[in-house]
């Protein structure tokens, strides 16, 4: 059976202050190198915002796309359908 913990051991601190400085602190995500170069080739191309990354043509484009694509061709047969009476439940 579960127990919810009591509130003492939620808050009982950790350790010393500087193992609690430790846990605080994070590593950096990417090198400053890595990071530089990158804002330096995304600053650099004349493309919109939205679509300077590898795969942003994917997502800003294709797939809104394909969606109303499917949207359209889908209404279109419902319309015939209902036009010409087919798929009627009697």
């Amino acid at each position: 059976m579960f127990r919810m913990p009591s509130l003492e051991s939620l808050w009982a601190p950790v350790g010393s202050t500087a193992e609690l400085f430790r846990m605080a602190v994070e590593e950096p995500f990417g090198s400053r190198e890595r990071i530089r170069k990158l804002q330096q080739y995304f600053q650099s191309i004349d493309k919109p915002v939205y679509l300077k990354g590898r795969y942003d043509i994917i997502t800003s484009v294709a797939i809104p796309l394909a969606l109303a694509t499917t949207t359209i061709a889908l209404t279109a047969r419902g319309i015939y359908n209902m036009a010409h009476g087919i798929g009627k439940k009697e």
